[in-house]
């Protein structure tokens, strides 16, 4: 049973708070997902996704499509992302093959009149791909799973503006894309030298202007925050040219140098890296110049301008997270396509290679590529509802999580109420009735907040999340 959507009170800009930040900084999960990808587990593999997907159809509800595009011409070291380094565009043709195989495959358990709201193709970079294979692409999704023509769809791509111009743009358009995403990082020329991403703005700039030409509905930047050479003052200078360009939405990620599970990150000179303090000042900077430009704060390191989507979707809070971060299409099923790539289907999670070898061998074997996953119990959905309904509207409602699963919500989380009372005693939480309220001073802690609803989490263990980013 979903429960209705509610008008929730428009949500103000986070307080600073440094002292706290320092005291709250730890690692954790970014939840978009829970349980997160560290649970699942290769006892789940093709025969539970194809039971998944057929159950999914009586639901009825929409779906979301995510397609995995893993080459790149060249490497970004700070990138985490699963990807393959290449300047040759005909090693796509065997692997857009067996993407359409995986469709096929998919397709048979599936009611492919379930309108398709949402779609995402992401990486790697998706423009790596010629324009007659984004097309036959877009063909083949089109023929297995039958694309929406709708005003109100949802269907994003990941541009890289080194390798796309106008007419890359407007055969997106053509194809049915209404959004786009361009990867910045940071305009700075000694930054991207840093992290071998050399992307003048003159670049960036023609591509968001012939997207608002040709009428994109929502365009979003991405930038991150404590990469090497970076200074408060010289991300305050990116964050101003970056509202000169006015997109609709932001994504500002803190860097998470992980190198000994990112090897391109070994590429990076660690004494290049900001301190702590230094990127603290550079996520204090962000927040003051984009809410004082009209952004809204929606979450973590999503902003979004009032009239947008996203905003919109929180307002009214029927605000969701996936794998690609927040979004405004709730309630959809997601089918993810390509290596590495993760579905969210019906009560289960299941996730393809990321090995291109063990991809390829599955699908030419005729089977699912689905190498782990799992099935969620009956307390899983409940604290995933908990937990994602609290990232989205920094509210929770025990009352009505109570309705809506027939649990004493109070008692069924007494445990994560208790781990959450020193956040209380430092005002990052308050109750309102019977409604738990993230404060201005919480929101930046969003994630701390949330693990304590996380029961899969060792809260005992000092290294239990080692494994995860810091949380500011």
């Amino acid at each position: 049973m979903v429960a209705p959507a509610v008008a929730l009170p428009a949500i103000s800009s986070p307080v600073w708070d440094s002292e706290l930040l320092r005291r709250y900084d730890t690692r954790g999960p970014r939840y978009t997902s829970y349980p997160t990808a560290l649970a699942f587990h290769e006892g789940f593999g093709p025969d539970a996704l194809s039971e998944a997907l057929a159950r999914s159809n009586a639901s009825g509800r929409p779906l979301s499509l995510y397609v995995h595009v893993p080459f790149c011409r060249k490497i970004c070291f700070y990138c985490g992302c699963n990807k393959i380094a290449t300047k040759n565009t005909a090693l796509a043709e065997p692997y857009l093959s067996r993407l359409d195989r995986e469709m096929v495959l998919a397709a048979r358990h599936l009611d492919t009149s379930r309108p398709v709201e949402q779609l995402h193709w992401g990486g790697g970079t998706p423009t790596f791909l010629t324009l007659a294979q984004m097309g036959d692409l877009i063909d083949r999704l089109d023929a297995r799973f039958g694309l929406s023509s709708s005003p109100e769809r949802d269907y994003a791509i990941e541009i890289d503006p080194r390798e796309a111009d106008v007419f890359t743009l407007r055969h997106l358009q053509s194809l049915g894309f209404n959004r786009v995403s361009l990867g910045v990082q940071d305009l700075d020329p000694q930054v991207q030298q840093a992290i071998n991403r050399v992307q003048p703005r003159q670049l960036t700039e023609t591509l968001m202007e012939e997207a608002h030409r040709l009428g994109f509905r929502s365009l979003n930047l991405d930038l991150i925050y404590g990469l090497p050479r970076q200074t408060a003052q010289s991300f305050a200078r990116t964050l101003e040219q970056v509202i000169e360009l006015n997109p609709a939405r932001l994504s500002v990620f803190n860097y998470a140098h992980m190198p000994e599970r990112f090897p391109p990150q070994r590429r990076i000179q660690e004494a290049e890296l900001p301190s702590a303090d230094e990127k603290l000042a550079m996520l204090q900077a962000t927040i003051a110049l984009l809410t004082d430009a009209g952004y809204v704060h929606i979450g973590m390191d999503h902003f979004a301008r009032p009239d947008d989507s996203l905003a919109l979707a929180q307002r009214q809070g029927t605000l969701t997270r996936n794998f690609q971060g927040y979004s405004s299409h709730a309630q959809c099923d997601l089918l993810g396509l390509g290596v590495s790539a993760i579905s969210r289907i019906d009560d289960v999670y299941a996730q393809n290679p990321t090995d291109m070898t063990r991809y390829a061998d599955a699908l030419d074997a005729g089977s699912l590529p689905t190498q782990r996953g799992l099935r969620l119990t009956q307390d899983d959905l409940i604290r995933r509802s908990v937990i994602e309904r609290l990232m989205c509207d920094m509210r929770l409602d025990m009352a009505a999580v109570g309705a809506r699963f027939g649990i004493d919500a109070p008692a069924y989380f007494a445990a994560a109420l208790a781990r959450l009372a020193p956040a209380e005693r430092d005002g990052l939480i308050e109750w309102q009735g019977d409604t738990l309220v993230v404060t201005q001073g919480g929101r930046l802690l969003i994630r701390h907040l949330a693990m304590a609803f996380d029961a899969r989490l060792p809260h005992d263990a000092p290294n239990a999340a080692r494994r995860y980013s810091r949380i500011v």
